[in-house]
């Protein structure tokens, strides 16, 4: 069982394929911190992977691997083996459970979380037919709410 850091993708292609979009140039480019739904707080090195979260989330880490399990709450060998960092006995590991958010950052993303999914449930009220942006964008709230309840749990 070995960790193969040369095999990590490459941080650009990491998080485009994560869904985010990397703005500016240089080597720090910003993006929308999925770990509270900030548009433009996350701050990621092209060359490096790092991350932060420069609204006071406390997202931070320091390559995509780290990225992995955070975000999708998986321990290292299992982030390593999606990344295909990780040649090994192809057993998984266990699930990891991410630290939590400060609980005034997990309020803000549940107030906000909450906000926008009154705001469909009215619209829905009203007749209005979500796109498939806004469902998509439900989901994704879903999964906040749920990831920040889990971690309070």
């Amino acid at each position: 069982m070995t960790f193969i850091r040369e095999n990590l993708p490459d941080p650009v292609s990491y998080f485009e394929a994560e869904g985010l979009k990397l703005q500016g140039k240089g080597r720090w480019r910003t993006t929308e911190c999925t770990f509270h739904g900030g548009s433009d707080s996350m701050r990621i090195n092209t060359l490096s992977g790092a991350w932060v979260c420069m609204a006071g989330c406390g997202a931070r880490g320091g390559d995509v691997l780290a990225h992995q399990m955070a975000e999708h709450g998986l321990d290292f060998i299992t982030a390593a083996q999606a990344l295909g960092a990780w040649k090994g006995d192809g057993k998984p590991g266990k699930p990891h459970r991410p630290k939590p958010l400060p609980a005034t950052a997990a309020i803000q993303v549940l107030a906000f979380e909450a906000t926008l999914t009154a705001i469909a449930a009215g619209n829905i009220a009203q007749g209005v037919n979500l796109t498939h942006t806004d469902r998509d964008r439900l989901l994704v709230a879903a999964r906040r709410i749920n990831h920040v309840s889990e971690m309070f749990a």
